[in-house]
């Protein structure tokens, strides 16, 4: 599974909204952009999408930005991905060779591999990895 910059950017700003779900106060996109020197613009693009997806929802005002439209628990690294990147099928080199046993047989490793990554992605939910950034962060102060 390809995994693309733009698709990486959305579960970092997305984690970053899920660190700040508890406080129930939006998220700007300065700020995000700012913490993690990714473009704005390219944020607000990315947004749109997690907006489309209702991954994320607007506040507006002067204290406006954006927070999760579900908990951290109920939202999943795959479907950031989706959300972003779309439902992607793996092409392979070998798609286009005449069939034969021991192509058959290695197709069936990729498939399984694609299926492998897939399962860690919707196992792993943004409140897993901010429990895993709160773990970072306490063995790097040590």
């Amino acid at each position: 599974m390809n995994i693309s910059a733009k698709a990486e950017y959305a579960c970092l700003a997305m984690a970053e909204l899920a660190s700040r779900h508890q406080q129930r106060m939006p998220t700007s996109l300065k700020m995000i952009a700012d913490t993690h020197h990714i473009s704005q613009p390219f944020l607000m693009q990315i947004f749109m999408q997690l907006k489309g997806a209702r991954l994320v929802q607007a506040l507006r005002g002067a204290t406006g930005g954006y927070q999760l439209a579900r908990s951290p628990e109920s939202i999943h690294l795959l479907e950031i991905i989706h959300a972003v990147d779309g439902l992607s099928g793996e092409i392979s080199a070998l798609d286009d060779l005449p069939p034969a046993p021991m192509l058959r047989a290695l197709q069936s490793v990729w498939k399984d591999k694609q299926r492998a990554e897939q399962q860690v992605l919707e196992d792993v939910t943004l409140a897993d990895l901010t429990r895993r950034g709160s773990e970072a962060a306490l063995e790097y102060q040590i």
